[in-house]
Protein backbone atom coordinates (compact mmCIF):
# COMPACT_ATOMS: atom_id res chain seq x y z
CA UNK A 1 0.00 0.00 0.00
CA UNK A 2 1.52 3.61 -0.81
CA UNK A 3 1.81 6.38 1.57
CA UNK A 4 0.48 9.74 1.31
CA UNK A 5 3.31 12.03 2.82
CA UNK A 6 2.07 14.41 5.58
CA UNK A 7 2.04 17.61 4.14
CA UNK A 8 -0.61 16.28 1.15
CA UNK A 9 -2.72 15.30 3.52
CA UNK A 10 -2.71 18.44 5.85
CA UNK A 11 -2.44 20.50 2.42
CA UNK A 12 -5.74 18.36 1.52
CA UNK A 13 -7.98 18.91 4.53
CA UNK A 14 -6.91 22.87 4.36
CA UNK A 15 -8.69 22.97 1.13
CA UNK A 16 -11.51 21.15 1.59
CA UNK A 17 -12.33 22.87 4.87
CA UNK A 18 -11.78 26.12 3.00
CA UNK A 19 -14.18 25.06 -0.17
CA UNK A 20 -16.73 23.81 2.28
CA UNK A 21 -17.90 26.79 4.23
CA UNK A 22 -17.75 28.80 0.31
CA UNK A 23 -19.62 26.15 -1.15
CA UNK A 24 -22.78 26.55 1.67
CA UNK A 25 -22.67 30.10 1.84
CA UNK A 26 -22.84 30.60 -2.13
CA UNK A 27 -26.30 27.96 -1.75
CA UNK A 28 -27.38 30.30 1.48
CA UNK A 29 -27.24 33.33 -0.28
CA UNK A 30 -30.71 35.08 -1.41
CA UNK A 31 -31.98 35.59 -4.38
CA UNK A 32 -30.83 39.33 -5.69
CA UNK A 33 -33.09 41.84 -4.32
CA UNK A 34 -34.74 44.42 -7.25
CA UNK A 35 -32.35 47.36 -7.82
CA UNK A 36 -33.49 51.11 -7.13
CA UNK A 37 -32.18 54.37 -8.24
CA UNK A 38 -33.40 56.22 -4.70
CA UNK A 39 -33.40 55.51 -1.35
CA UNK A 40 -35.28 56.83 1.22
CA UNK A 41 -34.57 56.68 5.11
CA UNK A 42 -36.84 56.92 7.60
CA UNK A 43 -36.45 58.44 11.01
CA UNK A 44 -34.75 55.59 13.70
CA UNK A 45 -37.61 53.79 15.55
CA UNK A 46 -36.34 52.56 19.20
CA UNK A 47 -39.94 51.94 20.52
CA UNK A 48 -38.44 49.10 23.01
CA UNK A 49 -35.38 50.32 23.74
CA UNK A 50 -34.41 53.50 25.78
CA UNK A 51 -31.87 55.66 23.97
CA UNK A 52 -30.38 59.17 24.30
CA UNK A 53 -31.73 61.36 21.15
CA UNK A 54 -28.27 62.11 20.19
CA UNK A 55 -27.68 58.31 19.45
CA UNK A 56 -30.73 58.54 17.47
CA UNK A 57 -30.18 61.58 15.74
CA UNK A 58 -26.23 60.60 15.15
CA UNK A 59 -27.61 56.88 13.66
CA UNK A 60 -29.88 59.34 10.98
CA UNK A 61 -27.20 61.67 9.58
CA UNK A 62 -24.66 59.47 9.56
CA UNK A 63 -26.99 56.50 7.36
CA UNK A 64 -27.51 60.08 5.14
CA UNK A 65 -24.27 61.15 4.70
CA UNK A 66 -22.75 56.78 4.28
CA UNK A 67 -25.73 56.24 1.54
CA UNK A 68 -24.33 59.75 -0.18
CA UNK A 69 -20.93 58.34 -0.07
CA UNK A 70 -21.28 54.98 -1.16
CA UNK A 71 -23.35 56.10 -3.97
CA UNK A 72 -25.29 53.92 -6.23
CA UNK A 73 -28.46 55.54 -6.03
CA UNK A 74 -29.19 58.82 -7.85
CA UNK A 75 -31.19 60.38 -5.14
CA UNK A 76 -31.08 59.46 -1.46
CA UNK A 77 -34.47 61.03 0.23
CA UNK A 78 -35.21 61.76 3.99
CA UNK A 79 -38.74 60.97 5.65
CA UNK A 80 -41.02 63.93 4.74
CA UNK A 81 -39.15 64.61 1.63
CA UNK A 82 -42.10 64.92 -1.02
CA UNK A 83 -39.86 64.88 -4.03
CA UNK A 84 -39.82 61.03 -3.09
CA UNK A 85 -43.59 60.31 -3.96
CA UNK A 86 -42.10 61.33 -7.66
CA UNK A 87 -39.38 58.37 -8.03
CA UNK A 88 -40.43 55.38 -9.82
CA UNK A 89 -38.18 52.93 -8.28
CA UNK A 90 -37.93 53.83 -4.51
CA UNK A 91 -36.79 51.67 -1.54
CA UNK A 92 -37.38 52.62 2.01
CA UNK A 93 -35.36 52.33 4.69
CA UNK A 94 -37.28 51.60 7.89
CA UNK A 95 -34.64 50.94 11.41
CA UNK A 96 -35.76 50.09 14.43
CA UNK A 97 -33.55 49.54 17.11
CA UNK A 98 -33.53 46.26 19.38
CA UNK A 99 -30.38 46.78 21.58
CA UNK A 100 -28.25 49.37 22.93
CA UNK A 101 -25.55 49.60 25.60
CA UNK A 102 -23.37 52.74 26.24
CA UNK A 103 -19.93 52.30 26.91
CA UNK A 104 -17.54 53.92 29.00
CA UNK A 105 -15.46 55.68 26.66
CA UNK A 106 -13.06 56.86 29.77
CA UNK A 107 -12.68 52.78 30.32
CA UNK A 108 -11.94 52.14 26.29
CA UNK A 109 -9.07 54.41 26.63
CA UNK A 110 -7.59 53.09 30.00
CA UNK A 111 -8.15 49.13 29.37
CA UNK A 112 -8.56 47.51 25.91
CA UNK A 113 -11.30 44.67 27.47
CA UNK A 114 -14.24 47.30 28.95
CA UNK A 115 -16.01 49.98 28.15
CA UNK A 116 -17.63 48.94 24.66
CA UNK A 117 -20.78 50.38 23.34
CA UNK A 118 -23.13 48.54 21.04
CA UNK A 119 -26.29 49.24 18.79
CA UNK A 120 -28.11 46.89 17.52
CA UNK A 121 -30.57 47.74 14.46
CA UNK A 122 -33.28 45.61 12.50
CA UNK A 123 -33.38 47.33 8.96
CA UNK A 124 -36.38 46.54 6.85
CA UNK A 125 -36.25 47.62 2.95
CA UNK A 126 -39.39 47.99 1.89
CA UNK A 127 -40.79 48.76 -1.85
CA UNK A 128 -42.90 52.19 -1.91
CA UNK A 129 -45.88 50.00 -0.91
CA UNK A 130 -44.89 48.96 2.16
CA UNK A 131 -43.88 45.02 0.68
CA UNK A 132 -40.89 44.32 2.75
CA UNK A 133 -37.99 42.81 0.05
CA UNK A 134 -34.95 42.44 2.65
CA UNK A 135 -34.30 42.81 5.95
CA UNK A 136 -31.21 42.23 8.37
CA UNK A 137 -30.41 42.84 12.02
CA UNK A 138 -26.77 44.93 11.99
CA UNK A 139 -24.95 46.27 14.80
CA UNK A 140 -22.66 49.36 15.22
CA UNK A 141 -19.47 49.04 17.92
CA UNK A 142 -17.26 51.09 19.33
CA UNK A 143 -14.54 48.58 20.96
CA UNK A 144 -11.24 50.38 21.72
CA UNK A 145 -10.95 54.20 20.82
CA UNK A 146 -13.04 56.89 19.96
CA UNK A 147 -16.37 58.35 21.30
CA UNK A 148 -19.82 56.47 22.45
CA UNK A 149 -20.75 57.91 18.98
CA UNK A 150 -18.77 56.35 16.49
CA UNK A 151 -20.73 53.34 17.26
CA UNK A 152 -23.57 55.15 15.21
CA UNK A 153 -20.71 55.77 12.33
CA UNK A 154 -19.92 51.97 12.23
CA UNK A 155 -23.73 51.01 12.07
CA UNK A 156 -23.99 53.75 9.49
CA UNK A 157 -21.41 52.07 7.24
CA UNK A 158 -23.01 48.24 7.09
CA UNK A 159 -26.55 49.67 6.64
CA UNK A 160 -25.28 51.50 3.34
CA UNK A 161 -22.52 48.53 2.20
CA UNK A 162 -26.19 46.59 2.49
CA UNK A 163 -28.35 48.97 0.64
CA UNK A 164 -25.95 49.67 -2.19
CA UNK A 165 -25.41 45.75 -2.35
CA UNK A 166 -28.75 44.75 -2.92
CA UNK A 167 -30.43 47.79 -4.49
CA UNK A 168 -28.20 50.33 -6.21
CA UNK A 169 -29.03 50.56 -9.78
CA UNK A 170 -25.59 51.89 -10.29
CA UNK A 171 -23.87 49.56 -8.46
CA UNK A 172 -20.42 48.16 -9.72
CA UNK A 173 -19.62 45.39 -7.17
Amino acid sequence: MKRIPYSATLAFLLLSAHAAPARLHAQAAPPPAKKASAIQVLMIQSDEIKMPAEFQISIYENLIQQLEKQGGFQHVYREGDHNADGAADLVVLHSNVRGFKKGSEMARNVTTVSGKTSIDIHCQFTDRDGKSVLERDLNGKVQFFGGNLRATFDFAKKAAKLAHDNFAANSVS
